[in-house]
């Protein structure tokens, strides 16, 4: 069964980079037509997805946030790693990272989820 666990910083400084891994275990991220995303959750909003990777090593972005957002993947580690730059206090949200057998920008069809991990942005 595939497990997702998040982690990094709790607390983030305006202006700074936000950092996180997502470890994986019980599957392979380069397993063929598994994809890794992304997905955040502001306090009182909904579900937003950020960017994902897919098991062949390509990325994508959501258009409003590409210029701040790296989604990049350790694969001897089976990890894949956010970093989203430049925060503000609208950047304080739960993160989740999460997957699926296709590529999809719906976080209603990721199969598996991390348990997610607050992030605050705050000076």
């Amino acid at each position: 069964q595939v497990q997702l666990q998040e982690s990094g910083p709790g607390l983030v400084k305006p202006s700074q980079t936000l950092s996180l891994t997502c470890t994986v275990s019980g599957g392979s991220i380069t397993t063929n037509n598994n994809y890794w995303s992304w997905i955040r959750r502001p306090p009182g909003q909904g579900l937003e997805w950020m960017g994902a990777i897919t098991y062949s090593g390509s990325i994508y972005y959501s258009p409003s946030l590409k210029s701040r957002t790296s989604i990049s993947a350790d694969t001897s580690k089976n990890q894949f790693t956010l970093q989203l730059s430049s925060v503000t206090p609208e950047d304080t949200a739960v993160y989740y990272c999460a997957t699926t057998n296709k590529l999809t920008t719906t976080p209603g069809e990721y199969h598996y989820w991390g348990q997610g991990t607050q992030v605050t942005v705050s000076s």
